[in-house]
């Protein structure tokens, strides 16, 4: 038994030193290294393209459409939006049943409260008039392939687009044949006409 234990110890010895033997234990030591660190590193790899997509897709509160190129400040100017600002802007939508011109009356009204001395007030509206957009009418804005560079020429680029001329004659033709509705008292009658007279368009 002494000398059968004696030949077992030996020879797990030499399975332990040989050369033979050494470099492959060496080799799957160095291929499980390799593989576990990669491992590690592809679902952090993985991480970071996400984050990167979802920043892409989701950009920060200060980003601005490329297709606004604002007014020179002077070197000793500078504005950033306000928060405050931001929340108090009116939105739209584009839909149906809005109006383009009383959403630029009311932006306005917005941006004048909040005027830093010395700022332009074309250069706060076209910062702010992104943030005034939602939905099909940010897209319509961010995918212009005109540049703006003055308030007047996107406030007109609005206005073709969401306040279109058969509308401007829908209008008209709807004051020129308006009539008394049955059941309309003379005061409701005269307050349908007078809101369409006051309307921006015919000013």
């Amino acid at each position: 038994l002494r000398k059968a234990r004696n030949i077992v110890v030996s020879n797990s010895s030499n399975s332990v030193s040989s050369p033979n033997n050494s470099s492959p234990a060496t080799n799957n030591s160095d291929f499980v290294g390799y593989s576990s660190t990669n491992n590690f590193a592809e679902p952090e790899q993985m991480k970071n393209n996400d984050r990167t997509l979802k920043e892409l897709a989701t950009p920060d509160v200060v980003y601005q459409p490329w297709c606004i190129q604002y007014l020179q400040l002077e070197s000793t100017q500078t504005y950033e939006l306000k928060s405050g600002l931001i929340h108090m802007l009116p939105k739209f939508h584009g839909l149906a049943g809005e109006d383009p011109h009383k959403h630029l009356k009311e932006f306005h009204v917005v941006c004048s409260t909040i005027r830093p001395q010395g700022i332009p007030e074309d250069y706060i509206k076209m910062k702010a008039f992104p943030f005034s957009l939602d939905g099909a009418t940010k897209d319509w804005l961010y995918l212009q392939p005109v540049l703006f560079n003055t308030w007047g020429d996107m406030k007109r680029m609005f206005l073709e687009k969401f306040f279109p001329a058969s509308r401007t004659m829908t209008i008209r033709k709807e004051i020129c044949g308006i009539r008394q509705h049955p059941g309309e008292t003379l005061h409701e009658y005269w307050e349908r006409f007078n809101k369409l007279i006051v309307d921006p368009v015919y000013r």
